[in-house]
């Protein structure tokens, strides 16, 4: 115990020294969290609204009757209170002061309503949205004109296992979490790269100190570091941003610890190869950016490229993300199958780096004694 002491002491030390661990375990994802938790806390999608103006240059009855049911859509909020000449909607449209123009039929027999809007932001949420939302006006409209009773309407219910409504703060807190754990796995083994550069790892074994507690040490430092992690980003979400949690705790024991030793294996793979910092650092640092872009820690998977969502589903941290939502936010029972599927490809990750870089460890030590 004497020995596994000082070993522990050693890892502590050494944890406070690195620098680097630090700032990408910590002060990184609490930066990163607060931006994108800046821009999004408090967006509500059912507070869509859109700034439109409407123009009705020709008034006769079809316009009169579109204009009164048009001025009725919640959503609407109008640039004037009458209508406008064309030559003043488009001019508001180009300058992006309203969202866009609303163009009535010219004359009864006219049959089309126009949609205008800025070249610019014509791919963007609020134009889709709108176009959506006209379009689907005017088969109203269409079937009122007709004198047919609509027979069906679409109800849309969202449900969730959480106990209440869940948030893009909820969705964005769980991700910082797993990718802040999964950052201090990464590049927290930049300590072993310094110390095989000045031999202190081949000094040491020359020693009567056992290895496996020097593994055993830094094993439960980088889990006390992640605790650390988990804990402060939970409270900045919680109570600066007003993230709801729902935890179920052995779930979040199991994906937390076992997620925590795989991306720390990790690192040790990472540091297995590299023989110097830089080059630790390097390797580290397109890991880390490969899988913060791609492993639906921002943003929903589905919402990506059918052609990049094939490499998400490969990356560890997209399963340490859904395995930390689950457990934190979805309070999905340990017993889940969906749960342990993640969290057998986290495993998987963990020990197959984990033996890679053991292996190149020893070749090292082999190759070092020749």
């Amino acid at each position: 115990m004497n020995q596994f002491k000082q070993m522990f002491m050693v890892q502590l030390k050494l944890t406070f020294r690195e620098k680097q661990s630090w700032f990408w375990g910590i002060f990184f994802p609490i930066i990163l969290m607060v931006i994108f938790m800046s821009i999004f806390s408090g967006r509500n999608d059912n507070e869509f609204s859109a700034n439109v103006a409407i123009v009705n240059e020709s008034s006769n009855p079809s316009s009169t009757m579109l204009l009164e049911q048009i001025k009725q859509i919640p959503i609407f909020e109008f640039e004037n209170e009458e209508p406008i000449s064309r030559v003043d909607a488009e001019k508001l449209v180009k300058e992006q002061e309203v969202d866009a123009a609303i163009v009535l039929p010219e004359s009864v027999e006219a049959s089309s309503l126009q949609l205008v809007v800025n070249k610019e932001d014509e791919q963007g949420v609020t134009a889709q949205a709108l176009s959506g939302m006209l379009n689907q006006f005017v088969q109203q409209a269409n079937l009122t004109a007709a004198g047919v009773t609509p027979t069906y309407e679409l109800q849309i219910e969202s449900i969730s296992s959480g106990n209440a409504e869940l948030q893009y703060t909820d969705f964005l807190l769980t991700g910082m979490i797993a990718l802040s754990i999964a950052q201090g796995g990464m590049f927290g083994m930049v300590g072993l790269v310094e110390m095989g550069r000045k031999g202190l790892i081949k000094r040491l074994r020359m020693t009567p100190a056992n290895m496996n507690y020097f593994g055993l040490s830094d094993m439960i430092m980088r889990v006390l570091f992640s605790i650390v992690q988990i804990v402060l980003l939970s409270l900045i979400g919680v109570f600066i941003f007003g993230a709801n949690l729902f935890i179920n705790f052995p779930s979040l024991i199991v994906v937390f610890i076992l997620g925590t030793l795989s991306f720390t294996a990790i690192g040790y793979f990472v540091s297995s190869f590299s023989k110097t910092t830089e080059a630790y650092m390097g390797v580290a640092n397109i890991l880390n950016f490969l899988m913060m872009f791609l492993s639906g820690v921002f943003f929903p998977i589905e919402t990506m490229p059918e052609w990049i969502q094939p490499i998400s589903n490969v990356l560890p941290l997209t399963y340490f993300v859904e395995g930390l939502r689950e457990s934190m936010v979805y309070e999905t029972s340990v017993l889940s199958a969906n749960l342990w599927m993640g969290i057998g490809i986290i495993v998987l990750w963990g020990v197959c780096t984990f033996v890679l870089g053991s292996f190149l460890y020893k070749r090292k030590s082999i190759v070092a004694v020749r």
